[in-house]
């Protein structure tokens, strides 16, 4: 019986990965940004729009992240926190709908997106401190790979499911198989695109329903008086003696930096190729599966080399490729790839593209998920939502950083390709400081260091 409520319990965790990740698969990256870049027109300027937004979100989630996770350690009962911030994330999507082509208001859009990308993260923050509970230390690994894989799934079975019945082409007004939109959607408006908000919010209610009935919190609920000056002040313990704890300093810098990268990678793939080589919503749409699809097979595989040879290694490997695609990027466009120039109808812009966009999506995933164990790792006992909330706020504190400076660097420039250049610097700095991190953690010193704080 316990070996099944286990096994349940991590079926149910796996879920939220699958209920999740379309907000980042079709709004983020494939299907939302490149359909803003349409209505705006211009590359370069949407681009810009779309770093300035993504950063404002950045900031809310990096001041509070810690916090939140403090007072879910303090107070008990993860899973509330988990249904509040879900509810955010149903309604920030939804109403993207409203993004209409007659009616556009980038701010009102924005402002939705964002209160959506917010709640999708603070859930994220409760989910993955439950990893610890689910498995022994050799086990997280292939877990959280599995589960990483198993979300992207998810997201490639809800993106074939926007391209071929609902998105549609901007001239031609079908969709990626020949087809009107589904339910007599309007293409003149755009709405097989627009359905993307209602479909994201429709598929993470739906799927989080057994999450909802397998997962429950091992934590017993203990509300206490006081709990968000408890938690203000067990942050604050934690960050001052985090150099008494290099290993876990030196991972939070590190992944603050090669993760923020990754977002922008995420964040802007789809704007980037829509702007400079012309792709429409459905061109960028199979660039995404072709990404999808590896990513869910890395990232399983990944569960495994995380599994034989620890996550430090795989992270190391991973940064050091998308840190080549980085730069591979900036030298693709209509006129020449790496270099070598091509005739304005060649083919050879799109396939380069593609190949990065495997790449991407291959180490992406790995990354992501050996990421999770190594924090795992890293994690204070008994302060695992805490740790992790530290781990969302290295995650965040330069993503809107990153945004922000890719939105000046393409204002600036004109360029969307120069534009991007800030992720080559973010993935190097993850990768020097990656040096100084102890694949163990700093277990040893948790005594000291919770004592003082």
């Amino acid at each position: 019986m316990e070996k099944t409520t286990t096994r349940k319990r991590i079926w149910g965790w796996f879920f939220f990965d699958w209920a999740s990740q379309p907000y980042n698969t079709l709004l983020i990256t494939f299907i939302f940004a490149p359909y803003v870049k349409d209505l705006i027109g211009d590359g370069a300027k949407a681009q810009a729009a779309w770093g300035f937004g993504i950063a404002a979100a950045g900031v809310i989630i990096a001041v509070l992240a810690p916090v939140l996770g403090a007072m879910s350690d303090t107070s008990g009962n993860r899973l509330r926190w988990i249904w509040l911030f879900s509810v955010m994330y149903v309604v920030g999507s939804f109403g993207l709908w409203w993004a209409a082509p007659d009616n556009f208001n980038l701010t009102w859009t924005l402002t939705l997106f964002a209160i959506g990308m917010i709640g999708m993260e603070f859930a994220t923050i409760f989910t993955n401190s439950m990893l610890p509970d689910l498995g022994s230390k050799e086990e997280i690994g292939r877990i959280s790979g599995n589960g990483w894989a198993f979300g992207y799934v998810g997201g490639l079975i809800a993106l074939v499911i926007m391209l071929t019945l609902f998105a549609e082409d901007a001239k031609s007004g079908k969709t990626l198989i020949g087809l009107d939109p589904m339910f007599g959607l309007d293409a003149e408006q755009r709405e097989g695109t627009r359905f993307v908000g209602p479909l994201t919010a429709i598929w993470y209610a739906v799927f989080m329903i057994p999450f909802v009935l397998w997962v429950r919190d091992p934590r017993p609920t203990k509300p206490r008086k006081g709990a968000v000056g408890k938690a203000l002040t067990n942050v604050w313990g934690t960050v001052r003696n985090l150099p008494k704890t290099p290993s876990l300093f030196a991972y939070l810098g590190s992944s603050m930096f090669y993760r923020d990268a990754l977002n922008g990678m995420y964040t802007f793939g789809g704007i980037y190729a829509a702007g400079v080589l012309n792709w429409s919503v459905v061109d960028v749409g199979i660039f995404g599966i072709l990404a999808i699809i590896s990513g869910a097979i890395f990232a399983w595989l990944g569960g495994k080399a995380d599994t034989q040879f620890g996550p430090k290694p795989v992270i190391k490997t991973c940064i050091l490729m998308l840190c080549g695609v980085a730069i591979a990027t900036i030298f693709v466009s209509r006129e020449s790839v790496l270099g070598i120039a091509v005739e304005p109808q060649s083919k050879l812009p799109d396939y380069a593209f593609y190949v990065l966009g495997i790449v991407i999506g291959a180490a992406g995933g790995v990354i992501q998920s050996a990421s999770r164990t190594m924090m795992v790792r890293q994690a204070i006992p008994e302060r695992t939502a805490e740790s992790f909330g530290l781990y969302a706020l290295a995650g965040k504190a330069t993503s809107f950083i990153a945004p922000f400076l890719i939105g000046i660097m393409t204002t600036v420039s004109g360029s969307q390709q120069i534009g991007v250049t800030p992720l080559i610097a973010l993935f190097l700095l993850g990768l020097i400081l990656l040096r100084w991190v102890d694949p163990e953690g700093d277990h040893a010193k948790w005594g000291h260091a919770s004592s003082s704080s």
